[in-house]
């Protein structure tokens, strides 16, 4: 087998592991970005969440809330994680369009105890979709971690989100890394208004990449395209204290 050929075949095993014939993808609702995206987020796969602020958990919430579908999502967080950035809201889950009775929670010791549990829960089909919420540096995270928590994602159709919060990206077996900031809510909503974040796709391992204003439709469960304004924040899906800049007026 030639140069080529072998390229040839690479390249169909990459396309057959981003994208299983029978798993369709999963549109965000945002048109722009599910042209980049193909359609949308590939299932039973590995996508990471890289917090710039505190809005990412909310916005990895509304990924996984478009991935469960009818099923049930597995929250899974270190204790640090925990102490350091709040216990993890029912309301704020409801609020955002989850259903707060499918939203299963285990607090691990360490990263090594939540890689376990995930790579043990992805295996279950049953799961709609799992998410893994770790701090700092993860060392134990690594490129061979990531490539084997893909790969169980691959065989049950599960799909994977890992957040990092106070963490730099590095190698991983990811499909697709997102940077996520908070953005105001419009002034013009009622209550808070809409959750919103700047997204910016900044791997994408079978298309192109962008960056987007995303605000979240909770009544209908999908992202939409809006304008910046100036405004109030959107609340986070967690119970901690916002800072004064971030409180409603």
């Amino acid at each position: 087998m030639n140069k080529q050929e072998k390229l040839a075949d690479l390249r169909h095993f990459l396309s057959r592991y981003g994208l299983p014939h029978d798993r369709p993808a999963i549109p965000l609702g945002l048109a722009d970005a599910d042209a980049v995206l193909d359609g949308g987020l590939r299932p039973g796969t590995l996508h990471e969440v890289f917090a710039q602020d505190w809005g990412a958990g909310g916005f990895a919430a509304c990924l996984a809330i478009r991935a469960m579908r009818e099923k049930s999502l597995f929250w899974i967080r270190t204790d640090y994680a925990a102490m350091e950035y709040g216990a993890l809201s029912a309301t704020g889950f409801l609020e955002l369009g989850g259903d707060p009775g499918k939203l299963l929670l285990l607090s691990a010791a360490n990263t090594e105890d939540a890689l376990s549990a995930a790579a043990d829960i992805l295996a279950s089909p049953h799961m709609g979709a799992v998410m893994l919420e770790l701090d700092g540096y993860a060392r134990a995270l690594d490129l061979a971690a990531s490539r084997k928590l893909g790969l169980i994602a691959e065989e049950s159709g599960v799909t994977l989100f890992v957040l990092r919060e106070g963490a730099d990206a590095r190698p991983s077996a990811a499909t697709t890394r997102w940077q996520v900031l908070s953005q105001s809510a419009r002034p013009d909503n009622d209550d808070w208004g809409s959750p919103r974040f700047r997204a910016a796709l900044t791997r994408h391992r079978l298309g192109g990449l962008g960056e987007w204003i995303m605000e979240w439709n909770p009544q209908d469960g999908s992202f939409c395209q809006k304008a910046a304004h100036s405004g109030v924040m959107a609340p986070a899906s967690f119970d901690r204290q916002a800072d004064a800049s971030r409180r409603r007026a």
